[in-house]
């Protein structure tokens, strides 16, 4: 299999490293993070250059890219930090009318998106539910032509600058029902909708929602109003594969930093990297690191697999792995810095962080090792006994 970027996804990697590179750095970041928790200069940026539109077909404006260019993205919004809602936007939010929505609809807010002047959030997550996607409480019903949604959702990501939130509610059968779904595309302007921001460990924002008696138009329901699931799944599985790739960035430069200092820092009269204790412990962190790598790789070309068993498979098996390497890189590149890797002074404290929420996103290694076992156990009980 051939791993080498074509040039057109050479030139978007080389694109989006420069912007970052001259844009992007620590300080500016810590400004960013000062203003807001992100900068409109950037977002605009992205949005000359392409960014936002890469995943959405020609006819709506954007460039019809695949997954591999995502992950190119991703994986150099990971080594510098990133916060713009790029993921919740683009990926997310984005991914719902994508994949769901009416051409009208999509005509509508699309090109919104990819211009850069809206900002669309996937407010789907609720208290009960964990990292179970059909677990919605939230409910909508019918008002002529309209429809009524009640509830709360939470963990929004960036779900309070956000003019679009993307909301996923129950329209019936039972709380944990697979089916009895729906998704609505919901102005964050609208009477009853209360947002509470907050900022995350890891400097990015999220939100909770309140919904009380929040009227929605007709046109604005997204494909079926009773089978969302399906669309909602495919978003979280792009949603993974883009996570994947942000975490394999973020590691990549913590594990370099942290190199960098074993090479610098002394002790005992020489660097601390003569130690073969240490060269160990980076040999495991690269080693580590090159395993995520790859699963991200793998999560990328499986994300888009038509079978949704095997898609589910692969990518629970990439999540495992990149939440064990960055837990594993993120704790080594700390306790290399020693005491000043925990503070707001050193970079690499902050990239723990995100690689700690990366971690959670979307499902932990506890949950996606689960469903693996539970799939294993499936099909070992489905096949026949050999004679």
């Amino acid at each position: 299999m051939d791993f080498e970027y074509t040039s057109d996804q050479q030139l978007l990697r080389d694109s989006v490293t420069r912007l970052l590179t001259d844009k992007y750095d620590f300080e500016s970041r810590k400004r960013y993070l000062a203003a807001g928790g992100r900068s409109r200069e950037i977002w605009h940026q992205f949005a000359e250059l392409g960014l936002l539109g890469l995943p959405f077909g020609e006819s709506e404006g954007g460039l019809g890219a695949g997954a591999v260019e995502l992950l190119i993205v991703m994986e150099a919004f990971g080594r510098h930090l990133v916060l713009e809602p790029y993921l919740a936007t683009i990926v997310l939010g984005g991914g719902c009318l994508r994949y769901g929505a009416s051409t009208q609809l999509r005509q509508e807010v699309l090109p919104q998106l990819i211009g850069g002047t809206h900002l669309a959030a996937f407010a789907h997550s609720e208290r009960q539910a964990r990292f179970d996607l059909a677990d919605i409480a939230t409910t909508a019903r019918r008002s002529g032509k309209d429809w009524v949604l009640n509830g709360a959702k939470k963990y929004v990501l960036h779900g309070a600058s956000a003019d679009y939130l993307i909301i996923c509610a129950r329209v019936s059968g039972e709380q944990r029902d697979r089916h009895g779904l729906a998704l609505f595309v919901v102005d964050a302007r609208s009477s009853g909708l209360e947002r509470r921001g907050y900022l995350t460990q890891d400097g990015t924002s999220a939100a909770d929602l309140t919904l009380s008696d929040v009227h929605v138009d007709g046109g604005r329901l997204i494909g079926d109003p009773d089978s969302a699931l399906p669309i909602v799944e495919k978003v979280v599985a792009d949603g993974i594969a883009a996570a994947c790739a942000e975490a394999v960035g973020a590691m990549e430069r913590a594990f370099e930093m942290t190199v960098d200092y074993l090479k610098t820092r002394k002790q005992f009269g020489t660097t601390i990297g003569s130690f073969q204790a240490l060269q160990h412990r980076a040999v495991d962190m690269l080693v580590a690191l090159e395993q995520a790598r790859s699963m991200a790789l793998y999560a990328a070309m499986m994300s888009s697999e038509p079978d949704v068993e095997a898609r589910n498979q692969a990518l629970s098996a990439a999540k495992v792995q990149i939440c064990r390497s960055a837990r594993f890189i993120g704790e080594q590149a700390v306790q290399l810095h020693g005491g000043i890797g925990v503070t707001e002074e050193c970079q690499v404290g902050h990239y723990y962080r995100r690689l700690t929420m990366l971690e959670l996103l979307f499902g932990d290694a506890a949950h996606h090792l689960s469903l693996l076992t539970a799939t294993g156990s499936e099909s070992t009980s489905a096949t026949p006994p050999s004679t």
